[in-house]
């Protein structure tokens, strides 16, 4: 392959996974942010009830979908005069950040901008494309040149929230350099002590949806990890460029998961169900990690503690590893993350009350 792509993050904590797991008692696994909890009956439900269907599904999604992701967004996060047409399902949110440049037509000489602190795929992407990188430092505008820029409001790794004035002086500033702007919104449904907005929302997008289009996952809203189901939505005219490509690139979302997707999206109840587990976990967490010597910085909303006891991030890994607990290193999202771990909050009651007694004796 002609471009080099980074070692995949996660096999190098295998050494300190083992460490983990010969831990009386077993591990604790909070390194990865994937969902333990039951897929909610109302989503099984759908998908088995379209089980029986051999043709080709769409890869703009049926229409109902669409309809759905329009409603949930002005119902869940006050998002409102979003066109059906201009919603696309996607394979996961992951695919489409490591993609996004590429179907944008980006390459050799375009600039990818994204925060300092990021999910490691944003790179990944730009990489694929032949683009070059740019890690900006909180409130930096992009530089000339940069065709993407990437807002991640709450953030994967830190739990930091935006402001809605913030997110609009990026927008203004991706504009005034000609980037499109790509707001990675996977954990808007999960805010604890601050109130995420969505960059559709007119006091950030200055009530112009061109230029800008924002990724949903309901991987962690609904536990819908596996399943593999996200979608994009935002400029119609970026979006019907992306679904021309998809259609030819084979990128579509199988139809049972879509009729899933439906489901989830149409029904409030289990959203807010998983928001309570996760907060509860969270209660019970943060305030364990405070008593064993961390600090815990912004962390806001979404699923992970931003954790820090003021040393190398992999001697807090290994320390974590020590009492059978798994955590990422902070150097996993970028060179400033050196002195943080990222902690989940995804592991069932009984695994996040095993931590929590770790750490507190």
């Amino acid at each position: 392959m002609t471009r080099k792509l980074p070692d995949f993050p996660w096999d190098s904590l295998a050494d300190h996974a083992a460490r983990a797991r010969a831990h009386p008692g077993g591990v604790v696994d909070l390194s990865i942010g994937t969902p333990v909890d039951p897929v909610p009956d109302v989503v099984r439900r759908a998908l088995g009830a379209v089980a029986d269907l051999p043709g080709y599904p769409t890869t703009h999604g049926t229409r109902a979908l669409r309809e759905a992701v329009v409603g949930a967004l002005a119902r869940r996060y006050g998002v409102d005069g979003l066109d059906p047409v201009a919603v696309l399902p996607t394979i996961g949110s992951k695919e489409l950040v490591a993609w996004l440049p590429t179907l944008l037509g980006l390459g050799p000489g375009d600039v990818v901008a994204f925060p300092a602190l990021a999910y490691p795929t944003y790179e990944v992407g730009v990489k694929l494309a032949g683009a070059t990188p740019v890690r900006l430092a909180d409130g930096e505008p992009p530089p000339e040149g940069t065709r993407l820029l990437w807002l991640n409001s709450p953030s994967n790794p830190t739990g930091r929230v935006r402001s809605a004035s913030s997110l609009a002086r990026a927008v203004a500033d991706a504009r005034e350099v000609g980037a499109v702007v790509a707001s990675d919104e996977c954990y808007l449904s999960l805010p604890w002590t601050a109130s995420p907005v969505s960059v559709l929302r007119p006091e950030v997008s200055g009530g112009r949806l061109d230029g800008l289009l924002a990724v949903h996952s309901l991987s962690k809203s609904s536990n819908l990890a596996g399943y593999r189901a996200g979608f994009v939505t935002g400029d119609p005219a970026l979006v019907a460029s992306l679904l021309e490509v998809r259609k030819h690139a084979g990128m579509i979302v199988p139809r049972p998961v879509q009729e899933a997707m439906t489901a989830a999206l149409t029904d409030d109840a289990h959203v807010a169900e998983q928001r309570e587990r996760y907060r509860a976990r969270r209660d019970l967490l943060l305030p364990a990690l405070t008593k064993a010597g961390f600090a815990v910085d912004h962390s806001e909303a979404g699923l992970y503690l931003w954790s820090t006891r003021d040393e190398p991030a992999w001697d807090t890994v290994a320390w974590l590893a020590e009492r059978g607990v798994l955590a990422a290193p902070g150097t996993f999202y970028g060179p400033t993350g050196d002195r943080h771990v990222r902690i989940a909050l995804t592991a069932t009651d009984e695994r996040m009350a095993t931590a929590v007694e770790r750490l507190t004796t």
